[in-house]
């Protein structure tokens, strides 16, 4: 669980929190249900890259590899340590007993671009490969020390293109498991095979993988392509009964909510379970069976899978499918619907074009071809959008409610309703 600014962070930390942020309390009972469900939390907390909900801020903006961009943080710094240290031991208080922490370290872009960097680079021996190692080993060090019964994971892109030689003399692999990383349907089978047997012969004992279900084929994606993650999942298979025996520890199955910190929600949760329920019963039978196939559609109380029954109210049982089917409403038809309209009614393109709304000018006989379908559309998504903010505000803050809204209605349900008041002024009445 990637908490990042949700964590309840005390002390020079507290102004870490988000708006809603949740409580220490509030962290226990997601820790106590997952345990009474059968589930272990391993906390991630972002060490090194991906610290933007950090370095935006501007106590710890000195704290930055290159001062322009708030993603990466400086390893030379003290302080930095120092703050990943007191970050670590926050999240640590509140998972006693967690067997392992992700520590994150991907995508550390920037690294060495810094100039206390591109002085220490200066040295002959010295890379950028060294100077990750260096950060990496710190910060599983402390975990070591201060956590003993805790195995820090890393994500692996950085350590991927490193000599073998270099890893295994950085003391690394003794400290860290790496987590392989590939989210694309068409995964390279061959070259995760080469991966895992290069960590293994650098002296890591043990690797996990990690697919995706949600969260990786766009950042602004909506609806939940299924047959992206579910060829993802297989080819992870595949590497898995390719690659050397017993290497693999687990694999991850991520659900990404935004690409980083300053990116738009990507799909919801709720969106997602379908696709989940798919990927976990195919890993679990080693393929999308018959028999998988049915499980899912138990679980999930579905007769079908395919994405436009989920738009058919009661189609599904689980918690969160109101949100899935109003969801899936939009996401196939509101955007698309207005788009035909405005781009593909000849009448709107050839007597209401821009330059005729901006003069509030039309044709009477093109307004029967006009009018009606407008107020068709903006009347249909007029009447869902509260009953989608009440099924939304359920289950998600305030602020997250508005974000998805206003990225993902309301630009198309403005377009409708400036048509329509362009139109009713244009025949001389009030708009709507």
């Amino acid at each position: 669980m990637e908490y990042e600014d949700m964590f309840p962070y005390e002390g020079r930390l507290k102004l870490l929190r988000a708006q809603h942020a949740y409580s220490p309390s509030e962290v226990r009972a997601i820790l106590h249900l997952a345990r009474q469900h059968g589930l272990e939390v391993i906390p991630l907390l972002q060490t090194f890259g991906h610290m933007e909900f950090v370095l935006k801020h501007g106590a710890f903006a000195h704290l930055r590899e290159v001062a322009l961009f708030p993603s990466t943080l400086n390893p030379h710094e003290p302080e930095s340590l120092a703050l990943v240290g007191a970050m670590v031991d926050q999240v640590m208080e509140l998972h006693q007993g967690a067997r392992w922490l992700h520590i994150g370290c991907d995508e550390v872009y920037y690294l060495g671009e810094g100039e206390a960097s591109k002085q220490w680079l200066q040295q002959e021996q010295n890379s950028a490969a060294t100077l990750c190692l260096s950060h990496m080993r710190a910060v599983a060090s402390h975990v070591r020390a201060r956590h003993p019964d805790t195995t820090p994971l890393v994500w692996d892109d950085m350590l991927r293109d490193m000599p073998e030689g270099l890893l295994e003399e950085s003391g690394v692999p003794q400290l860290v498991e790496p987590v392989l990383w590939d989210y694309r349907a068409d995964l390279d089978v061959p070259s995760k095979v080469v991966l895992m047997e290069k960590f293994r012969a650098c002296g890591f004992p043990r690797l996990w993988a990690a697919s995706a279900f949600k969260g990786a084929t766009g950042a602004h994606q909506a609806l939940t392509p299924a047959e992206h993650h579910l060829r993802n999942q297989l080819q992870w298979l595949e590497a898995v009964q390719a690659g050397p025996a017993g290497a693999l520890q687990g694999i991850v199955l991520t659900g990404w909510q935004r690409y980083d910190h300053f990116a738009v929600l990507c799909e919801l949760l709720p969106v997602a379970i379908p696709t989940l329920a798919i990927c976990l019963q195919s890993l679990l039978h080693g393929s999308f069976s018959e028999e998988a196939k049915a499980t899912v559609q138990s679980c999930l109380g579905v007769s079908s899978l395919d994405l436009t029954d989920f738009t058919r109210e009661g189609a599904c049982s689980f918690p969160g499918s109101d949100i899935l089917a109003l969801v899936t409403q939009v996401g196939l038809h509101l955007r698309s619907s207005v788009e035909a309209l405005l781009d593909g009614n000849r009448y709107v393109t050839g007597w209401f074009s821009p330059y005729h709304r901006k003069r509030k000018v039309i044709h009477p006989v093109m307004v029967p071809h006009i009018q009606p379908e407008a107020l068709s559309l903006l009347g249909r998504w007029a009447t869902l959008l509260p009953e989608l903010e009440a099924a939304l505000t359920r289950v998600f803050y305030p602020d997250a409610v508005e974000e998805w809204l206003e990225e993902n209605v309301h630009p198309s349900l403005q377009k409708l309703q400036s048509l329509a008041q362009d139109l009713s002024q244009a025949i001389g009445q009030p708009g709507p």
